[in-house]
């Protein structure tokens, strides 16, 4: 059972950190594949907030967090493959191999097990703009994800709220969705004025004020209330979180990144360090939807598999 402080063994081929759709597709796959696998999953998820995933063929509309217990159940079904709760604390170059460390979360068991391979899944951590009721109404009448959720937002009056220089790019893709849109920058100048040009001849206004609040009634967002107590009604909308890889764990590793911090990888998911691999958010370009992460876990769980049988065919002709 996922999560079980039973099971866990002294040393695996491969340790999947990071228990989301790239960890548990990855999991699967190596476990299909006959390796030994452990799963370490924090049980953190940063779209815990979200009620609905869309765009995952099959799965159109389902819960996030159902996802990914269908898909701990489908990944420990083999006898081969466990997934435990545990927050991982470290992890470190022995030998031929790696250890990893970690503290057990909600009944999992406390890890330390050596392994051959480290497959890190981890995402990403998000930090909000400073405006307090917005938690409020992620998940539900805000979103991160355009591609995501843009559909169901379709003709309604829409905010976007961030301080990113990504912001009129962002804007320009909604108006595929609404012509009623306002971009609402709260006091950041990210928003060029060529850019701001370009938008308005979409329709698409800039709103540079600073934002007091997010404001609804109910549970359901009316309106975003700024500084000076203007209210500017909006239906709903999308908010540009500052997305951080979470690799707190690897700083031992000192693997390559890019300039936001995202582990750099070949096309296969493999790092600068051999024997450690990546795959999903974890690696530039860092979020991406949830379909997009799951075949990143499957493409790399080849090439890990690849990778621990080690043989040439020139090396098999001798044996």
């Amino acid at each position: 059972m996922a999560g079980d402080a039973a099971g866990v063994e002294s040393s695996y081929e491969v340790v999947v950190i990071g228990g989301g759709p790239a960890g548990l597709s990855a999991a699967l796959n190596l476990a299909r594949a006959r390796r030994k696998v452990l799963v370490v999953d924090g049980n953190r998820p940063r779209h815990a907030a979200t009620l609905l995933a869309h765009g995952f063929l099959t799965r159109d509309g389902i819960s996030p967090l159902e996802l990914r217990r269908m898909g701990r159940e489908e990944v420990d079904a083999y006898d081969n493959a466990t997934v435990v709760f545990a927050q991982v604390g470290g992890v470190g170059v022995e030998d031929d191999g790696f250890r990893v460390t970690g503290r057990g979360v909600r009944g999992g068991a406390d890890v330390d097990v050596r392994t051959d391979t480290v497959l890190i899944a981890t995402g990403v951590t998000e930090a909000m703009p400073a405006i307090p009721s917005l938690r409020a109404f992620y998940g539900t009448q805000l979103h991160s994800c355009i591609e995501c959720d843009g559909f169901e937002s379709s003709g309604k009056p829409l905010a976007l709220i961030g301080e990113t220089p990504d912001l009129a790019e962002r804007a320009l893709l909604l108006t595929q969705w609404t012509d009623d849109l306002i971009v609402f920058t709260n006091g950041a100048e990210t928003v060029g004025t060529d850019e701001e040009r370009a938008l308005a001849r979409l329709g698409v206004s800039v709103e540079r004020r600073r934002i007091e609040d997010v404001v609804g009634e109910k549970g359901v967002m009316t309106g975003v209330r700024l500084e000076d107590g203007t209210v500017v009604e909006r239906a709903g909308g999308f908010v540009r979180p500052v997305w951080s890889p979470a690799l707190s764990f690897a700083e031992t590793l000192d693997l390559d990144r890019d300039a936001e911090g995202y582990l750099l990888t070949d096309a296969s998911g493999r790092t600068s360090l051999p024997g450690v691999y990546a795959a999903g958010e974890t690696t530039a370009p860092g979020p991406q939807q949830l379909i997009v992460a799951a075949g990143s876990g499957a493409v790399v769980a080849a090439a890990v598999n690849r990778d621990l049988i080690g043989l040439s065919l020139e090396d098999a002709a001798v044996l």
